[in-house]
């Protein structure tokens, strides 16, 4: 009898082990292939900007996200921090906000899944533009803003950069926060995307501040457009954490 059961035991403890190491390989695994496809677009736009110095052709863009366009029509912006693993595409699915959620560039099932814009945004002319991602906990994707709760990483990666169809955009952070969804008075933060009222747009930057870890010193104008990068947050429940920059001129 105690054979059996150690047998029983023994293959259990083999089949666990089984189950784990396919989970395992099939995380690595598409983790390869997301990363593939991030450097593959990566490619075609440096042979684009390859392309265009060698015709001598200039363009307002520092990117040309034109053949990448064409390849997805949802494709609206390329999203990138310097030093950071935050060099994605950005998506909209107006009929559908969350469509990329779990979705690759390609449209295919991705755990990943692609950072996208909010359906109620116009990446040319909303005063707020807000845009969300998974946190995953290798610091892909947006895992990385987790390291903006230190002020010490804030102050070497200040800057937002993001590329349209149209213009090229740099951002500079004013405030990090943590906020509660779901529970009352908690601040709605994505519901700000227009703000032509002076008093609301005040009111919203004011709340950023009040709930910043630290202070960076910097309070946004009225009429200074906005960017604002949305994860989530595992430290509490339902929890979002949300890095919020205005727009500055290239210098």
């Amino acid at each position: 009898m105690k054979k059996i059961i150690y047998f029983l035991v023994i293959l259990l403890l083999i089949v666990l082990i089984a189950i784990s190491s396919y989970f395992i390989y099939k995380q690595l695994k598409e983790e390869n292939e997301q990363e593939t496809i991030f450097d593959d677009l990566c490619e075609i736009i440096q042979e684009d900007e390859k392309n265009q110095a060698e015709r001598n052709f200039t363009t307002n863009n520092d990117i040309n996200l034109n053949d990448i366009y064409n390849q997805n029509n949802d494709l609206v912006g390329w999203l990138k921090i310097d030093d950071t693993n935050i060099d994605y595409p950005v998506m909209q699915t107006k009929n559908n906000e969350e469509y990329y959620l779990r979705k690759n560039f390609y449209k295919k099932y991705s755990s990943y899944g692609t950072p996208f814009l909010a359906s109620s945004c116009n990446v040319d002319t909303s005063d707020n533009l807000i845009i969300y991602g998974h946190h995953m906990k290798n610091s892909k994707m947006f895992g990385e803003l987790e390291n903006y709760k230190k002020e010490d990483f804030y102050k070497s990666h200040k800057y937002i950069k993001f590329y349209t169809l149209e213009a090229d955009n740099k951002y500079e952070i004013f405030a990090v926060f943590r906020t509660a969804l779901y529970k009352n008075n908690t601040f709605k933060y994505y519901q700000n995307i227009e703000l032509d009222n002076e008093d609301d747009y005040i009111r919203f930057i004011n709340k950023c501040c009040e709930l910043s870890y630290y202070d960076t010193g910097i309070k946004p104008n009225y009429k200074e457009k906005l960017i604002t990068l949305s994860t989530c947050d595992y430290t509490t429940e339902n929890s979002r954490l949300v890095v919020v920059a205005r727009e500055i001129a290239e210098e």
